[in-house]
């Protein structure tokens, strides 16, 4: 028994050694797998961490972009606002001169009429009185009625004057001072729209080719070329003053024109 023991001890010995080796392996591989498994979780809570810092990012630029969105939006409403204000207080104002102007076109009417009205001397040699085209004794009524259009124009009332004038040329449109009256009413547009200017400038050269308003309207219509920067426009009514009303003041203000556009 004794022989025994002493023969199998050395293999206890050698198992047992074999046994705690096993042990410590399977210790360090648990270690690997845990040190292993510790630097996944790390990786992985470092990528969340700079998913979490992107999504803030993302969110905090998403904020900025809607408050800059809003901000524009609140002062586009106020610019709107005034714009809407600034509209409706010209509305008004255009309201406004209208009704001026149609009242003083009727206050003229009114006084045309009371003036007709009057009773016209008799010839002394009993001859008939002339008749206007209204029945009406034919007296200064259209005089009048271009010397108050003309006053108006001069006192600056373009409105009332081009009112003024056209009723003239309604009611007398083949006087002697209808080139005159249609040539004002081109004036009166002039500064405040240069496109009807250049229409009614237009049809009076037309209408009254041989009036002494015609190389004013020619030359009128191209220092128009010249502000919209139509060049061969305004050589081409230069040259037609020059051409077809020679001695005219116009045609003296059409070459020096013509000199300095380089013609």
């Amino acid at each position: 028994m004794g022989a025994h023991s002493v023969r199998y001890s050395p293999l206890f010995l050698a198992l047992g050694l074999c046994a705690g080796c096993a042990l410590k392996g399977d210790v360090r591989k648990v270690e690997l797998q845990v040190q292993t498994l510790k630097t996944d979780l790390e990786r992985a809570e470092a990528a969340r961490a700079a998913e979490r810092d992107s999504l803030l990012a993302a969110i905090a630029l998403v904020q900025r972009t809607l408050s800059a969105q809003q901000a524009y939006l609140v002062q586009m409403r106020g610019e709107v606002k005034t714009d809407m204000l600034a509209l409706a207080t010209q509305i008004v104002a255009i309201q406004e001169l209208t009704g001026q102007s149609q009242q003083r076109l009727t206050e003229l009417r009114r006084r045309l009429e009371e003036r007709a009205g009057q009773p016209v001397p008799q010839p002394l040699d009993g001859a008939a009185v002339p008749v206007g085209p209204s029945g009406n004794p034919a007296g200064p009524g259209p005089e009048q009625m271009y010397d108050v259009s003309l006053q108006q124009f001069r006192r600056g009332s373009l409105g009332t004057a081009r009112l003024g004038f056209r009723e003239f040329l309604r009611v007398f449109p083949t006087h002697q001072r209808a080139a005159d009256a249609w040539f004002y009413v081109a004036e009166t547009f002039a500064s405040e729209s240069p496109d009807s200017a250049a229409a009614m400038y237009e049809s009076l050269v037309k209408a009254y080719p041989n009036s002494t308003r015609t190389p004013a309207a020619l030359y009128k219509l191209g220092l128009l070329a010249e502000q919209r920067s139509d060049k061969p426009g305004a050589r081409g009514y230069y040259q037609r003053v020059i051409a077809g009303y020679p001695r005219s003041d116009e045609a003296n203000l059409a070459r020096d024109k013509l000199s300095r556009l380089g013609t």
